[in-house]
Order: structure tokens, then C-alpha cells, then sequence
């Protein structure tokens, strides 16, 4: 029997046909893999933040404000019917400030796993489209469990609250993927993390329309939820969640908006990972 033997520079060709064409589902189950590791604090963070902040704003706050203002509070609904779809899109951007944040600061240099995956035939495009991909799928996870505390609490009265699901992934997406095209930049983190988290992620949480409406703030404050994804997706899941009457042309800014964080910063990250993993 005869065997015939390919040249060396080809048989590497073909064996990195598969690699260059499914690169990106290879990070992306590899960083699934690493979340295996804490999967316990994911798990405790996706069930318990939506039952003590529902149980709080339902039993707790959401009660004092309807006894004194009744039962249809904000917006025509209760305070909890009106608090939950904001505090599903928060919970689904600090997910993503989780996920797109130290990670990719420890992938391109406290344990530069980057580095080592980029000299493969995987591309370094490939290596944040894993990135994006395993946090989508870890988002769509925890808005899920959020919805479905939402239904328990009654906080979702809409058929078409599942929609919210969606929402809060597109929301973490617009906030974390800009925020991943920051730290791919960072050489050395001098608090420069820590900061964002602070000064952006927390200020943007309280001044987004998320426990009171946008308009009952000062008009030199609104601002701030207007450049917020937290508020523009906040608004779309009051929506679906429950009927929340918005004109038909501010509903296409608010989905062109979290569109225009996601995809320009997507491409910003991935030609920042290039240049950074081809020096």
C-alpha cells in the first residue's frame, strides 16, 4: 500500500482551514469553559440579585409608593411593574462590564492567553468575536432568569415580555463592547478599571430613568440618560414588558442607538486587537 504524503506547507494549510473558519467558536468555548470555574457566583448573582431587588421594590419601596400614590404609581402602572424592566437591563450591563472588562485585560496581559491563541491560525478579529459570543450567550442566560423572576413577582404583565430578554442583551452589549474596546487599549492598569466602574457604570445606573422617570430629573441632568444605554433600553423593555407608550420614531432611535455602540465598537475592538497581538 502506497502513502502518499502531502508537502509540509500544505498539509498546515489544510489543517488550519478549520480553525481559521470556526476560530471564533473555539474562544468563545474556551472562555465558557473558564466560566465553569466560577460558575457558582454566576449562578448565585444571576438568581439572587433579581429576587432581593424584585422582593425589595415589591414588598419593600414599590408598596410605600403605592400606598401613597396607589396602585398605578408611575407610568399608569405599579412602581414594581415600572422598576423591573430598568433594573433587568442594569443587571444585564454589569454582566457585561463583568465579562468585558478584566477579562480582556488578563487575555492581552496579566495572563496573556491572547497572545499564545493569535499564533495559532485563529485571527485576532476571532479572539473578540469569541469574547462577544461567550458573554452574549452568558447574558441571554441571566436576563432569562431575571424575566422569569419577573413573572413570579407579577412584575411582567405583557405577553411580549419575553422581548425584554433580547433587550437587556442588546443593552449589555452596547455598554460592555465599547467598554472592551477601552481596556484593549490599557498597556498597564493603574486603577484605570476600577474607575469606569465608579464614575461611569454607577452614575449611568442611577441617571437613567431607572427608579424614577427620566423627565422627573432637571433638565441639566437628562443628559445623562440620554447618552445612557441603560435608559434607551430601559425604555424598549418598559415596552414589551408592559405597554409603555413611546412615539414610534423614538423606539427606532432607541434600538439605532445601542445598534450604533455595538457595531462600530465590535469593529473598533477587533482592529485594536490586531494591531496590539501583531507588534
Amino acid at each position: 500500500m502506497t502513502t502518499i504524503r502531502l508537502p509540509e506547507s500544505e498539509a498546515l494549510k489544510r489543517a488550519a482551514v478549520k480553525p481559521r473558519r470556526f476560530g471564533a467558536w473555539y474562544v468563545a468555548e474556551h472562555r465558557l469553559r473558564v466560566m465553569r470555574s466560577y460558575v457558582s457566583t454566576v449562578l448565585v448573582g444571576a438568581v439572587g440579585t433579581p429576587l432581593l431587588y424584585l422582593f425589595a421594590m415589591g414588598v419593600g419601596l414599590g408598596a410605600l409608593v403605592s400606598a401613597n400614590l396607589g396602585p398605578h404609581a408611575v407610568d399608569g402602572v405599579s412602581y414594581l411593574q415600572f422598576v423591573a424592566p430598568a433594573l433587568l437591563c442594569s443587571a444585564a450591563v454589569t454582566v457585561a462590564s463583568e465579562e468585558l472588562t478584566y477579562p480582556i485585560m488578563l487575555g492581552f496581559k496579566w495572563n496573556p492567553t491572547f497572545i499564545g491563541i493569535s499564533s495559532s491560525p485563529i485571527t485576532p478579529g476571532q479572539i473578540i468575536d469569541g469574547m462577544v459570543i461567550a458573554v452574549t450567550v452568558r447574558l441571554v442566560a441571566t436576563s432569562a432568569i431575571y424575566w422569569a423572576f419577573m413573572l413570579l413577582f407579577g412584575a411582567a404583565p405583557a405577553g411580549t415580555a419575553v422581548l425584554s430578554v433580547l433587550i437587556a442583551t442588546l443593552v449589555g452589549l452596547a455598554f460592555g463592547i465599547p467598554v472592551m474596546a477601552y481596556v484593549a487599549t490599557i498597556q498597564q492598569d493603574t486603577g484605570q478599571i476600577a474607575m469606569l466602574m465608579r464614575f461611569v457604570l454607577l452614575p449611568l445606573t442611577l441617571f437613567s430613568g431607572t427608579f424614577f422617570p427620566l423627565t422627573a430629573m432637571p433638565i441639566y441632568l437628562q443628559w445623562i440618560g440620554w447618552l445612557s444605554p441603560i435608559w434607551h433600553g430601559t425604555q424598549l423593555a418598559r415596552i414589551v414588558s408592559y405597554g409603555a407608550q413611546v412615539p414610534a420614531w423614538l423606539i427606532v432611535v432607541h434600538v439605532l442607538f445601542l445598534l450604533v455602540l455595538i457595531v462600530p465598537f465590535w469593529m473598533l475592538s477587533r482592529h485594536i486587537a490586531k494591531r496590539r497581538l501583531s507588534s
